[in-house]
């Protein structure tokens, strides 16, 4: 049973047993805060959902920061991707606030303000997925009952228009840029590797005979450090090209890259590893505006080759491996609209079976 009595310094105890059999006390300024924690206290443990009050003390800025030094197992771009969020706009909002002072409407006024200020929803909604993240973790941690950021209303989030360009296209933009990068657009456009597969893609990686590359690394610019890591889904895949593109493969090969197995087989001039902000502003931007093709990104190239594939009868499956999408689902959400719609077709074949059955 939970007491309260008044101290000689005029404050309030609260004394009780937590379901442990640990002795429990905590200090108030006030009667009422007294009260107010025992009835809780008590009605958290009717319902067995009791937490430690003390340990739900923490403020968010400082379980925040254990639970960041617990994900060092991300990639560097992602984990970065994080402590960006954390910093620009978790910890601002919460940084000083208790675990157990954050409720459902705490959260939906932060999402509200970032909304307010103009925030992307996607930007949003990537804040408040970490954020929920975090006092998921909490949640198991059991400094807190309930995870506050659960069920609250997120902005739509607006996706960008896919975009995918032809293969007289591909040819117009290689020959938009440098020689020494013609080669770089094919394997993007018919390969679908991510730019950090392609920048990271070594000559060892590549068989020209089988007419295939090995995905099995990437490299990443994170502030200026380049990484190394695996593949965003931590699965190796091998990427099958048509013959043109192989060709000018080993001719890139043989002009461009050092014999060295380990050498990169997309350099700069100067041998150095391709970064994308200087590879957009020098070679990108001014090849797209020649090939009137501006708005182009080098991701609509990943995108370009799920529609090549499509548009020759590829399986889903096939595009998926080609890819390196986690699964078919992903791959389905993705490019679903891209697939033909043979609906028409199969009805004409089972009113043909039909006729064929009943004379």
């Amino acid at each position: 049973m939970a007491t309260i009595k008044k101290t000689d310094h005029g404050t309030w105890t609260l004394r009780y047993r937590d379901p442990t059999g640990r002795q429990i006390r905590i200090t108030f300024k006030s009667h009422a805060e007294a009260q107010a924690e025992r009835a809780q206290v008590e009605t958290d443990m009717l319902k067995g959902v009791y937490i430690d009050p003390k340990a739900s003390r923490i403020s968010f800025g400082e379980w925040a920061a254990r639970w960041i030094d617990t994900r060092k197992h991300l990639k560097p771009k992602t984990l970065d991707g994080y402590e960006s969020l954390l910093h620009v706009h978790l910890l601002p909002r919460f940084g000083n606030t208790p675990l157990r002072a954050i409720d459902y409407l705490d959260v939906e006024a932060f999402i509200a303000e970032l909304t307010d200020s103009g925030l992307s929803p996607s930007r949003t909604r990537q804040a408040h997925q970490l954020l929920s993240m975090i006092l998921k973790a909490a949640v198991r941690s059991r400094r807190i009952g309930i995870n506050p950021a659960e069920g609250v209303s997120l902005p739509r989030a607006n996706k960008r228009p896919m975009r995918f360009i032809d293969s007289d296209e591909v040819a117009r933009l290689a020959d938009a840029v440098p020689d020494r990068y013609e080669t770089f657009i094919y394997v993007a456009a018919y390969g679908g590797l991510r730019w950090a597969e392609l920048v990271g893609l070594k000559r060892k990686r590549v068989n020209l005979l089988k007419r295939r590359l090995h995905v099995a690394e990437t490299l990443s610019d994170v502030r200026g450090e380049l990484i190394w890591t695996g593949t965003k889904n931590h699965q190796t895949r091998d990427v099958a090209l048509p013959g043109f593109v192989i060709d000018g493969l080993a001719e890139h090969l043989n002009r461009y890259t050092a014999p060295d197995p380990d050498t990169l087989v997309f350099t700069t001039e100067s041998g150095t590893p391709l970064r994308s902000p200087n590879f957009r502003r020098s070679i990108w931007l001014p090849a797209t505006s020649e090939a009137n093709l501006d708005g182009l990104t080098p991701h609509h190239l990943r995108h370009t080759c799920a529609s090549l594939l499509i548009s020759e009868g590829a399986h889903v499956r096939q595009v998926m491996e080609q890819l390196g999408h986690s699964s078919i689902n992903v791959t389905m959400n993705t490019y679903a609209k891209v697939f033909p719609d043979d609906m028409d077709d199969l009805a004409d074949r089972l009113e043909q079976r039909h006729r064929s059955q009943n004379g």
